[in-house]
């Protein structure tokens, strides 16, 4: 889909012990008269209990992220698509040559399967104009694009779900991501679609799919038809949730988790 033009980019532990209260001391004995004989008796009270020691609470250290605030991949770069509505393979295609896999993009849109729906495969004619929504002419979602990038030796993974935090552990990994938003990370509006088999799926018009490359705390930088830009969290957050923050992620690599 055509590129929009839009502006880039110990925690120490202070243990309290309480004081405990000096032995009482003892009466003094009585001296009795020497014909009084001397009874012992048994005390059957209880020793005092003295108060335990109240035990200061354990803090227990906030997990640390597994990545930095601010990491951006600069060894990537990218082409304009060649076909209308070949945005998905236009970004597979500089995805996959970024880990070192070459793939003809003519070739690649060809395999990737024709459906009626995009979690299927190819939904209409990729030279008809961007903007529709299925049964018209459309694109593809993440997983047949997953799918044609392994058959191509490229272990790849279509998810929907993800969080902008595994985004970033991909990221600060050395691991772009193909991300699918609205235009150029626009607004959208989702739509529930029912294929000719019954399944049904959201879609949206103006689809579309850039490559995540860097992020700070509040911005993240994308990749869109090879130029770069950024756009603050919230911007991505709504426009890569509306078809669901689904993505392509490289296969086969453990992803960094927060370290206790």
């Amino acid at each position: 889909m055509p590129a929009v033009t839009n502006s880039p980019d110990s925690q120490s532990e202070t243990r309290e012990t309480a004081l405990l209260p000096s032995d009482t001391p003892l009466p003094e004995s009585t001296q009795l008269p020497s014909s009084t004989p001397l009874v012992v008796e048994e005390n059957t009270q209880p020793a005092p209990t003295l108060p335990a020691s109240t035990p200061t609470p354990t803090i227990s250290p906030t997990p640390e992220p597994a990545f930095p605030d601010e990491y951006y991949i600069r060894t990537i770069s990218g082409h304009r698509q060649f076909f209308p509505l070949g945005c998905e393979t236009s970004a597979a295609i500089d995805w996959a040559t970024y880990f070192g896999v070459i793939i003809n993009e003519y070739e690649f849109q060809f395999k990737i399967p024709v459906s009626d729906n995009p979690d299927l495969g190819f939904v209409g004619n990729v030279r008809d104009p961007w903007g529709q929504t299925p049964p018209y002419s459309y694109g593809v979602h993440a997983g047949p694009i997953a799918q044609v990038l392994t058959n191509y030796g490229m272990p790849a993974k279509g998810i929907k779900g993800y969080t902008l935090e595994e985004i970033k552990a991909e990221v600060a990994a050395d691991r772009p991501v193909i991300a699918w938003v609205i235009g150029n990370v626009e607004g959208g509006v989702p739509a529930e679609y029912t294929d000719s088999q019954g399944n049904t799926t959201i879609v949206a018009a103006y689809e579309h799919v850039i490559i995540v490359t860097g992020y700070n705390p509040d911005h993240i930088r994308y990749m869109n038809n090879g130029r770069f830009y950024e756009v603050p969290n919230d911007i991505f957050l709504n426009s890569w949730g509306v078809l669901g923050n689904m993505v392509v992620i490289k296969a086969g690599d453990p992803v960094p988790t927060p370290t206790p």
